[in-house]
């Protein structure tokens, strides 16, 4: 296949859809005890609503989505100690645009836009540090979010700072990892989840052989899936293959893009400027291990965290955001969205009570737009 057109035929996908069919009803599969399969990343989640692909399927298949969406994921206690930097003076704030209406205790970075405060919409860190270039006098801090797919950009930009010696550009880190939370989720007892479709542009990066342990230590099959419609249709049969077949392994379908290694380049500057931090809070789901990344000790200075003060700690509010709005249990598949009493009511685009509500990759975002919820 060449052209978009060609991953979105409808004769292709009804073949795909009949041997789904086929497939699922050999496994033991029905609409009273479905499969179920977790698609890891958000945009795949926006790909299946957008597309109807969960109405597609036969009903023996559940999509479940999981915690795929790095902008839904960051605690309000982050987002509070971004906004404190508002309070200073000469300080320039930018941001990625999905991040920008994430809603703090204290309000989001749109609110501080609106009352004033220099935010300014980014769409990479090198255009944070061209703002950096261009204002001398002021404290240039980007607001460093996303999986391994954007950190590479962030790293580099890091890299280019200390090149040219820009003095007023630093990164709040909040860049997370994929394969922890993967982890956690399979190692609650509740939670039942017969495959994985595994997140494409992540793994343009790191390859495939970080989820090995998904198959060899919990036994669960994994399929790394293009963005297109019939990624993620082929997605599923393979995934119902392997069950059906009795095999547990990571197949790549996205193989026109993703590697088994990954793109060295990426991860060199990944290495070079990041590392591991001993663990990081995920909103709503609590601290995962070895789940965030932060600035190695030798790029200080580029560290907003250690150039401000601002710290890490975990959200005093946890528990109670956790009890209050359960947007964790969403994003690890044990309610849907409609099923948390704010959606679409008192949480909306306009009102946003969580992430997953305004982020473009947000679960609640897309059943809002594309599921008939509005």
């Amino acid at each position: 296949m060449q052209l978009v057109d060609e991953f979105r035929d409808a004769r292709l996908a009804k073949r795909i859809r009949a041997d789904i069919e086929e497939l699922s009803t050999k496994a033991g599969a029905d609409e009273t005890n479905p499969l179920q399969i977790m698609e890891i990343c958000g945009g795949h989640t926006h790909t299946i609503f957008r597309h109807g692909i969960d109405k597609l399927v036969p009903r023996s298949i559940e999509f479940v989505h999981g915690p795929g969406c790095p902008v839904c994921v960051l605690p309000m206690q982050r987002v509070d100690e971004f906004l404190e930097l508002a309070e200073r003076d000469s300080v320039i704030l930018t941001s990625y645009g999905d991040a920008m209406r994430v809603p703090g205790r204290n309000g989001s970075l749109q609110q501080c836009k609106a009352a004033g405060v220099d935010v300014r919409m980014v769409y990479s860190p090198s255009d944070s540090l061209e703002i950096a270039r261009k204002n001398p006098d002021k404290q240039v801090v980007f607001f460093g979010l996303g999986f391994e797919t954007t950190a590479p950009a962030t790293a580099i930009s890091i890299l280019q700072a200390a090149k040219e010696d820009i003095a007023n550009f630093s990164v709040f880190c909040n860049h997370i990892t994929v394969p922890p939370p993967i982890r956690s989720i399979l190692e609650q007892a509740d939670v039942s989840i017969d495959g994985f479709i595994g997140p494409g542009h992540v793994s343009m990066v790191i390859g495939t052989r970080p989820y090995d342990f998904i198959a060899e230590e919990f036994g669960k099959p994994v399929v790394v899936a293009g963005f297109e419609p019939l990624d993620l249709m082929q997605s599923v049969l393979m995934l119902l293959r392997q069950i059906v077949e009795g095999r547990v392994m990571v197949e790549n379908q996205y193989s026109r893009v993703v590697t088994r290694d990954g793109n060295p380049v990426s991860l060199s500057a990944l290495n070079e400027v990041f590392e591991t931090r001993p663990s990081f809070e995920w909103r709503g789901l609590g601290e995962i291990e070895s789940s965030g990344l932060r600035i190695r000790k030798q790029f200080a200075e580029f560290d907003a965290e250690e150039r401000f003060g601002i710290g890490y700690g975990s959200s005093v509010t946890r528990e109670g955001y956790r009890d209050q709005y359960p947007c964790g249990k969403v994003m690890i598949g044990k309610l849907k969205p409609f099923d948390c009493p704010h959606f679409c009511k008192d949480c909306t685009p306009e009102t946003p009570l969580g992430a997953l509500m305004v982020s473009s990759e947000g679960a609640c975002a897309a059943y809002h737009q594309y599921g008939g919820f509005q």
